[in-house]
C-alpha cells in the first residue's frame, strides 16, 4: 500500500517534471510528441489580441474596463478554482472589472447556440462529455491562438516567458495544424484505479497479467465484489481510453499513432482487436450491465463502497471523490495487466499526458482578457491555488511545491518512476475529430451490452473513420510520435 510518506514531495515532483529544478528543453518526463500538420490548409483564427509593448503586467493590452466572461466545465475538478482564486486574481489586476462566471456540466448545450449567433464568451473550460468539437471551431476562426500566450512574460516571474515556466508536453499537446490553439493545464495519469486498503486487507496482489486479472475477478466474485466496471452515461469514454491504451501497451504506441493519423484499417489493428477483445471478455464475465445505466458519480460512489475493484479513469480522480471518500478507502494506480507474453510494452508501462482543454474565444468581446486570464492560470499562484483547490497537477512548473498531495497521486508518481521510457501516447483524434470518438464510446456501450460482436464495432468505427478521412470538409492533422 502507498503512503505520501514513502517518497519526498520534491522527489514526486522531480519525477514528473514539474519543478523549476528540472525545467527546461527535454527535461520534461511527459515527452508525448505530436505535432499538427499535413496537407491541410492552415487554421483560420483571427486577428491577433493587440499586444502592450514592454508593459509585463499587461502584456496583451487588456482594456481595464472592459468585463470578461468565463464557462467552467462542473465535473470532478468542480469550479470552484476559477471563482475564489483565478477569477479574483483577475479582478484583483484590472479593479473592479466585472466577471460574468457559469458553471455547467453541459458546455456544448449551452455555448453552441452561442456560438453560432457570435456571442461566445470570453474563456471555455472545454471539458467533459458535451465537449465541443475545437478543431472545428478553430477551422471557423472561433480559437484565439496562442503562441502570444506562450511568449508573453511570466506573471511573478517577468524574466522568463510563460513558455519557459510549463512542461514542454503541454504545448506540443495543445496544437491544432501546427499552431497553438489550446490549453491543457493538468497532467494526468490514466489507468486502473483500486482501493489499496481493500487489497492490503485481503492479502491481494496486483495482476500483471490478463489471466492474472481473471484469477482475481474469480476471488473477488466469491465476496460479492466486481472486477471492474465503467460508467455507461456521463463518462463511457474513459473505457475507450482504456482499450486504446492497452493496445498501445500490446502493440506498442504505434497502434494509437496511426488511429490520429487515419491510417486505413487502424481500428482494425491486431493490437485493437485484441484490447477491445480482452475487455470485452472482463465485462461480459466480470462486471456487471447495470453500470452502463450509470454516470461516473454514481458509478464512483460504488468503487467507494467495493462494489467493484478496477475503475479506468485519470488522477483527478482522487481529488473528485474527496468528499466521499471513506477512511476505508485509499486510491491507488495499477497498470494494465499484459495480454500477451509478447505485448510490446512490458508490464508497468503507464500512460502519462496532459489534459482539461482551456481555449479563448477569438471572436468573444474580449480576447485580450481571455488571453491575460489564461496567464493568470499559468502564473506559479494560480497554478498553484488551482492544485489546493482541486489536488491535481499542473503544467506549471513547481505549482504543487508546499501542498500536501494525497496517496493516490504518490503512488501515480511511483508508477510512472518504475514505467520508466515505457510511457503511453495520448490519443489525439478526440481533440481532433471529436464525431469519430463520440461515435467510438457509443458503439462501445452497445457492444459491452451484449448487442454487438467484437468484429462488428471494429468494422463500424473503422467506417466511421474512413468516412472522416474521406470528408474534405473535415481539417486533418498528423502526428510522427
Amino acid at each position: 500500500m502507498s503512503h505520501p510518506g514513502e517518497i519526498t514531495r520534491r522527489q514526486l515532483l522531480r519525477r514528473i517534471g514539474l519543478t523549476a529544478f528540472v525545467a527546461g528543453p527535454g527535461m520534461g518526463l511527459l515527452s508525448a510528441c505530436a505535432t499538427g500538420g499535413g496537407n491541410a490548409g492552415p487554421t483560420a483564427s483571427a486577428a491577433p489580441a493587440t499586444t502592450a509593448a514592454g508593459n509585463p503586467n499587461n502584456p496583451f493590452g487588456v482594456d481595464a474596463k472592459k468585463g470578461l466572461e468565463v464557462v467552467i466545465f462542473t465535473g470532478g475538478l468542480k469550479d470552484d478554482y476559477a471563482t475564489a482564486v483565478h477569477e479574483p486574481m483577475y479582478t484583483k489586476a484590472f479593479q473592479g472589472v466585472p466577471i460574468k462566471h457559469a458553471g455547467t456540466q453541459n458546455v456544448g448545450t449551452m455555448l453552441r447556440p452561442r456560438f453560432l449567433a457570435g456571442d461566445a464568451p470570453d474563456v471555455v473550460n472545454n471539458s467533459g462529455p458535451e465537449a465541443m468539437d475545437v478543431a472545428a471551431l478553430a477551422a471557423e476562426g472561433q480559437v484565439q491562438e496562442l503562441t502570444q500566450l506562450w511568449d508573453a512574460p511570466a506573471m511573478g516571474d517577468p524574466g522568463k516567458k510563460v513558455r519557459d515556466t510549463v512542461t514542454p508536453a503541454a504545448i506540443d499537446e495543445g496544437k491544432l495544424n501546427g499552431k497553438d490553439m489550446t490549453l491543457n493545464y493538468i497532467v494526468s495519469h490514466r489507468a486502473l484505479w483500486y482501493n489499496a486498503k481493500l487489497f492490503e486487507k485481503e492479502g491481494w496482489t496486483l495482476p500483471q497479467t490478463f489471466e492474472e486479472f481473471k484469477a482475481l475477478g474469480d476471488k473477488a466474485k466469491a465476496k460479492g465484489i466486481h472486477l471492474f466496471a465503467y460508467p455507461g452515461q456521463k463518462g463511457p469514454y474513459y473505457m475507450l481510453w482504456n482499450m486504446l491504451y492497452q493496445a498501445a501497451k500490446i502493440g506498442g504506441n504505434q497502434a494509437i499513432i496511426d488511429i490520429d493519423n487515419l491510417v486505413d484499417n487502424a481500428w482494425k489493428s491486431e493490437a485493437f482487436k485484441a484490447s477491445v477483445t480482452a475487455w470485452h471478455e472482463i465485462f461480459t464475465k466480470y462486471s456487471d450491465k447495470s453500470y452502463l445505466g450509470l454516470d461516473h458519480t454514481q458509478t464512483q460512489i460504488k468503487h467507494l463502497q467495493d462494489k467493484f475493484l478496477f475503475y479506468p479513469t485519470g488522477s483527478w480522480l482522487e481529488g473528485e471523490m474527496a468528499k466521499d471518500k471513506p477512511d476505508t478507502f485509499e486510491y491507488a494506480i495499477a497498470p494494465f495487466p499484459s495480454v500477451t507474453a509478447a505485448d510490446k510494452m512490458p508490464y508497468g508501462a503507464i500512460q502519462v499526458g496532459t489534459g482539461e482543454v482551456y481555449f479563448v474565444a477569438a471572436k468573444g468581446k474580449n480576447p485580450q482578457g481571455g488571453l491575460e486570464y489564461l496567464r493568470i492560470m499559468l502564473s506559479k499562484e494560480g497554478a498553484k491555488g488551482f492544485v489546493e483547490k482541486t489536488k491535481n497537477l499542473t503544467i506549471v512548473n513547481g505549482s504543487a511545491e508546499g501542498v500536501d498531495l494525497p496517496p493516490g497521486l504518490a503512488s501515480a508518481a511511483k508508477a510512472q518512476d518504475a514505467a520508466g521510457q515505457n510511457i503511453i501516447t495520448t490519443a489525439r483524434f478526440e481533440g481532433w475529430y471529436k464525431e469519430l470518438f463520440d461515435y467510438a464510446w457509443a458503439q462501445q456501450n452497445i457492444l459491452m451490452g451484449g448487442r454487438m460482436t467484437v468484429d462488428e464495432f471494429l468494422d463500424k468505427v473503422q467506417k466511421k473513420a474512413d468516412a472522416i478521412k474521406k470528408d474534405s470538409s473535415v481539417t486533418k492533422q498528423t502526428r510522427n510520435a
